[in-house]
């Protein structure tokens, strides 16, 4: 038997002599730009495997952002990106089970019963294999998130998880400020992609880092990115993404007892609004005739105020509730929706890879998933709903009653608090494609872990930060 840190340079040496003989016996199969790129993505994610802890959350999550947005090889990655999510969720279950202490609680059985009204649900659906494909693919994310996700959160340490996304982050943000504003690079397509991934996820993660930080080169560092990661989101004029992270952000300071921060941070948000009405280029899809409207009309209106405050939903609701009418108990099938299109047309944008979800907007996770599964298998999926909300509740009320605000459940409350709050607005929270839907669950099980009384407790009893970090907590004075 070979020692265990042996093992994985030894099966990468035996799979690259496979593959150069391969090389040498197809040499016509390299000059296939399909076969090259399977062969990148699959070096890739066997690299990643090997060091599946620290490396494979990471190229998850960035398989599915390369699929989703204007980037060469985006489209290679449509389908490449359910491979790397079916190797991830096998290779975490293996992993997983083999350690004694894995333990399962109320969230993950709610979560197979969610995936059993899926795949009901597609039995009725008027395209059964799209449905099921769909319910399949919902079975592997949360597969990977009830398993593979938590293996990504040292359990002594969960706080480096959180110092790696918070880096993560701020490349984010300054890739996309560059891309928007110095490139005009609409780097995530529609508007809404860029406002779901700025306020559910960048501006609450770089808000926690900046209320963490120790030093004062550290705040404002991340206070400048912060400011630039909320001038991205209002200039994206995603009302949705706008109010999920500015409530997440107000509620953790209300937690945190920060009322001077949020203040300061109310008046800051204020001249960025100013400021992306001014200057920030506008989607002319959207706003191209709104450029002489107020800041209120832009932001709150969408330079339309004849329409109303919700004008643009309420079109997809009334149709998503008249679907709920015609078909009340099982649905219309989990992931497909009632259209007006004939079969050719749905066959036409399945094989542009373009999700049932895109034909017709529901404006509403909610309906969504009340339309998709119906009175009658709608109820496992708000089960899961309630039971994230008491998780991000529970992390909350910590930190209110004399938590530490460098606690990791902090982040991933505030990012729980702002997707189900952006999900009001948009349907993307059961859009098993879509790398918000997909980053957000994973983050729902690896929040239920940080609540859990036993792994939290271990871990702030033994957890050693030092005190350059934005993370560390004060050194008593002696």
């Amino acid at each position: 038997m070979l020692p265990s840190d042996l093992r994985a340079p030894v099966i990468l040496f035996l799979l690259a002599v496979l593959l150069i003989l391969f090389v040498l016996l197809r040499p016509d199969y390299l000059a296939s730009p399909e076969v090259l790129g399977t062969l990148i993505v699959g070096q890739i994610v066997l690299a990643a495997v090997c060091r599946y802890r620290q490396s494979f959350f990471l190229i998850l999550m960035l398989s599915f952002l390369w699929a989703g947005i204007s980037l060469p090889l985006s489209g290679a990655w449509l389908q490449g990106r359910w491979l790397v999510l079916a190797v991830g969720a096998l290779t975490g279950v293996a992993i997983y089970m083999k350690d004694r202490n894995h333990y399962f609680c109320a969230i993950h059985l709610i979560a197979l019963f969610c995936v059993l009204s899926a795949v009901v649900s597609a039995s009725v659906s008027g395209y059964p294999q799209e449905a099921l494909l769909k319910s399949l693919s919902l079975f592997l994310v949360f597969l990977y998130g009830a398993m593979g996700a938590r293996l990504a959160v040292p359990v002594l340490q969960p706080e480096n998880f959180f110092r790696k996304l918070l880096v993560a982050c701020e490349v984010t943000t300054y890739v996309s400020a560059i891309a928007y504003f110095l490139l005009r690079v609409a780097l995530f397509g529609n508007p809404n992609s860029l406002g779901a991934t700025m306020g559910v996820v960048v501006v609450p993660v770089l808000f926690w880092g900046f209320l963490c930080s120790e030093t004062v080169v550290t705040r404002r560092r991340l206070g400048i990115e912060l400011c630039l990661a909320m001038l991205l989101l209002v200039g994206s004029f995603s009302r949705a993404g706008i109010a999920a992270g500015l409530i997440s952000c107000l509620l953790v300071c209300a937690a945190a007892k920060q009322y001077r921060v949020m203040v300061a941070g109310i008046a800051a948000s204020i001249v960025i609004a100013i400021l992306a009405a001014l200057f920030v280029p506008r989607a002319t899809e959207n706003l191209g005739s709104a450029s002489s409207q107020s800041v209120t009309s832009l932001l709150i209106y969408k330079g339309k105020p004849e329409q109303g405050l919700l004008g643009s939903r309420r079109g997809p609701w009334r149709q998503t509730l008249a679907v709920i009418k015609d078909h009340p108990w099982f649905g219309s099938g989990f992931g497909t929706s009632v259209t007006g299109q004939s079969a050719t047309d749905f066959e036409f944008t399945r094989q542009r890879f373009i999700d049932s979800r895109m034909v017709r907007e529901h404006g509403n996770s909610y309906l969504a998933i009340l339309e998709w599964s119906g009175l009658l298998g709608v109820f496992p999926f708000y089960f899961l709903i309630g039971n994230v909300l008491l998780h991000a509740k529970k992390a909350l009320v910590r930190l209110r009653s004399g938590g530490n605000i460098f606690s990791p459940a902090v982040p991933a409350a505030s990012i729980i608090v702002a997707g189900l709050i952006g999900a009001a607005f948009e349907d993307w929270l059961f859009a098993v494609g879509y790398y918000v839907s997909v980053f957000f669950w994973a983050m729902t099980f690896i929040l239920a872990d940080l609540t859990n009384s036993r792994v939290v407790t271990h871990t702030e009893a033994i957890t050693i930060l030092t005190p350059n970090t934005p993370f560390a907590t004060p050194a008593p004075v002696q």
